[in-house]
């Protein structure tokens, strides 16, 4: 090692020390409340990965950001409400001491300092359990129900609280509604006061289970949100989250766990999985105790979080794990079982690419459509780059997909991207590339304004036949860019809602990656010395430092214009009731704006323009006689008052009044449809069926039977 780079790791050295102690004593002289032991505290690995941040979002961004004061003030506003966006816990007193520090998180996270987010945090924290705690003795109370008080349940736009009386009269309504709503909907007397103790003291329980990395996550991506609002940091077992997440594969036992009252139930098995082949988990079953291997010491897992239990469950493929269960049904106290499962790699089916067939029949003539629904752009790219014959992908999954529908001789294909908010960028190039014969995908431009266009160079096509794009407000990214090819190619019909309009380019990145060995070997070193403070568990495979999601440049369709902010309009529009100011890209107050560029040289499939026009007033004839769409409206209409709406009367009479009315509606409704389809009414109280009723998709199928009529 040369003799500049020892000079460097003992002046980090001295520094990690000098940063620890701090840590420890809380010595800032900002602060003004000393804060206690309990209280949580960050991390010295914290401190570098804040440092490492700043550097790449000044240096990397493709927002070109510069972190001063003024980007400083945005970052404390967000960080105050992502702790407390209803404005339910803080004081006025409380803000009016955090403003000292609006412009100084600049140079705190240049330095590493994280003694003031973590002050606020813990401030937070003691307020809302005192709020709380305040609710538990709330609920012995006798309340009246005869009087016209009213409850604001959203405060986003009030001033802050202005003294603990104003606060206590907010939770004495909170609680006041909560009981009241348990009343009107039937819930027996004695039941109310024993379900709402248990609710709060849950919140309790999960409040003293958050620990440094909870904060260190909330308030780095309240620092990178203020760039814009798709670049996230995930501290380490929420990175492996995503990765898996993307992947639609993970390695442990193949369950779905959930935690209810201090203790993690199965709530799933999924599939195919090692606990799904063994058959010796069932669904409620409780987990009280994890060991590792065939030898290991069992762990009592009772009152722990779930995410640090999943860790304990979760391993590479071919490891023992040993879980101590009481069957579902059995009282806690019961002899618990011991199950031995081997890991393996468990692919989430259930959130794949999926496919059914309808049939569709206008003027006597019917017709098979198939329709594949696409959650995500998903792609295990680890079993990939391990040359895994069998690796997981969307336009794999799709490939199939197409091959069955084609064996049964459907008339049209529909890829439905409702709520599918993206993901991989190579998937959505290849998906498409399975309906043109070849050419560019989309563009891709940098900070320095490099344009790379991505080609699907593949010239074969798996369906030549009428397609068709089902999307809604949440179709975002990679389904933008699928969409958009599909439209600018003229190679089928988009039929939906305008879409989000994220057009930003992440790439993850291991933190692990960008953190310099100097700064590594001093972590070492502090750890060894025992001055780590205590962190959360990390799973095995979860990136040590984190990961970020940085924005690095911007998408742009082959016809030059980007998707971003603006989306993909689609040729037939169905009304929504998602408002284009409240939801998507349009609606972020830090979104990249709209722009263009030059177009690619690209062959158009077919010219549609003709097509579209007359399917459009096909679809107009069809909407003056559909009981669906007016029904629609009525919901869009119902969905803006409900919007604007921020209190609840907590009169018994008139809030059980109001909940009569909108049953009666409901009622009404669901009766008009069932009349229309030569279905018996249902009475009041009587649940509905199970049905297939999907009023966007059932009129996609029918322009789809106009498209084929019409080709």
């Amino acid at each position: 090692m040369k003799l500049k780079s020892v000079k460097e790791m003992l002046k980090r050295l001295c520094l990690a020390l000098f940063i620890v102690s701090a840590l420890a004593c809380q010595a800032d002289p900002r602060i003004s409340i000393v804060v206690s032991e309990s209280d949580l505290k960050p991390e010295l690995q914290q401190s570098v990965i804040a440092k490492s941040l700043v550097e790449l979002m000044e240096n990397f961004h493709y927002q070109k950001v510069v972190v001063d004061d003024s980007f400083s003030s945005i970052v404390f506003d967000e960080y105050l409400k992502a702790l407390d966006n209803g404005k339910s816990y803080f004081l006025q007193s409380d803000i009016a001491d955090f403003e000292k520090y609006r412009l100084t998180m600049d140079d705190d996270l240049r330095s590493g300092d994280l003694s003031v987010p973590f002050y606020i945090f813990n401030v937070y924290q003691k307020r809302y359990n005192d709020r709380v705690a305040f609710a538990l003795k709330e609920i012995d109370k006798k309340f009246d129900f005869t009087s016209n008080e009213s409850y604001t349940y959203d405060r986003e736009k009030l001033p802050w609280l202005k003294s603990e009386a104003e606060s206590n009269n907010l939770w004495s309504k909170r609680v006041k509604y909560e009981m009241l709503n348990l009343k009107v909907t039937g819930t027996d007397e004695s039941k109310i006061k024993e379900t709402l103790k248990k609710r709060y003291e849950n919140l309790v329980s999960q409040s003293t289970k958050f620990n440094n990395q909870d904060v260190f996550g909330i308030f780095m991506n309240s620092f990178t949100g203020t760039v814009d609002p798709h670049t996230n940091y995930f501290v380490p077992n929420r990175a492996q989250e995503f990765n898996e997440d993307l992947a639609r594969t993970f390695e442990g036992i193949g369950a779905r766990l959930q935690l209810e009252n201090e203790v993690v139930k199965i709530a799933e098995i999924i599939p195919g999985g090692p606990a799904f082949k063994a058959k010796t988990l069932e669904v409620n079953d409780r987990i009280v105790a994890v060991a590792q291997g065939k030898d290991g010491e069992f762990v009592d897992v009772i009152g722990w979080r779930l995410d640090v239990t999943v860790t304990k469950i979760k391993g590479p493929k071919g490891t023992i794990v040993r879980l101590k269960v009481i069957p579902a049904g059995q009282e806690l106290s019961a002899t618990p079982k011991i199950v031995e499962l081997v890991r393996d790699k468990v692919v989430l089916e259930d959130q794949s690419a999926k496919r059914t067939i309808k049939t569709v029949t206008q003027d006597g003539k019917s017709y098979k459509i198939g329709i594949i629904q696409i959650p995500a752009f998903y792609a295990d790219f680890k079993a990939m780059q391990a040359r895994d014959p069998n690796y997981k992908s969307t336009t794999r999954d799709v490939k199939l997909l197409l091959d069955t529908l084609k064996r049964e001789n459907v008339d049209a294909v529909v890829i439905d991207l409702r709520s599918n908010g993206g993901g991989s960028l190579p998937e959505a190039i290849s998906l498409s590339g399975l309906f043109i014969k070849s050419g560019p995908i989309v563009q891709v431009r940098d900070r320095r304004n490099n344009i790379e266009i991505e080609e699907d160079e593949d010239p074969g096509i798996a369906w030549t036949g009428p397609l068709g794009v089902l999307q809604d407000r949440f179709s975002a990214s990679a389904s933008e860019i699928f969409a958009g090819a599909i439209q600018d190619y003229g190679r089928g019909i988009i039929i939906g809602n305008q879409s989000y309009g994220k057009g930003t380019v992440q790439q993850g990145i291991d933190m692990g990656r960008v953190i310099g060995t100097a700064d590594k070997l001093m972590l070492k070193a502090a750890q060894t010395a025992g001055n780590r403070s205590g962190g959360a568990t990390v799973g095995a495979n979860a990136p040590e430092f984190g990961q970020i999601n940085l924005t690095m440049a911007k998408f742009y369709r082959v016809n030059g214009s980007t998707t971003q902010h603006k989306g993909v309009v689609p040729d037939i529009e169905l009304p929504t009731v998602f408002p284009k100011d409240k939801y998507g890209e349009s609606s972020e107050p830090r979104a990249l704006p709209w722009d263009t560029i030059a177009p690619s040289k690209y062959s158009l499939v077919a010219n549609l323009d003709d097509v579209k026009r007359k399917l459009l007033s096909m679809h107009k004839e069809r909407m003056k006689t559909s009981l669906g769409y007016q029904n629609l409206q009525q919901d869009i209409a119902d969905f803006a008052k409900r919007e604007a709406e921020t209190t609840i009367t907590l009169n018994e009479v008139q809030l059980k009044k109001e909940r009569d009315d909108q049953e009666a509606k409901v009622l009404l409704r669901e009766n008009q449809r069932r009349a229309a389809k030569g279905l018996p009414p249902l009475k009041k109280g009587e649940a509905r069926p199970k049905d297939d009723v999907d009023f966007i998709r059932d009129e996609g199928l029918q322009i789809m039977a106009d498209y084929i009529k019409i080709k």
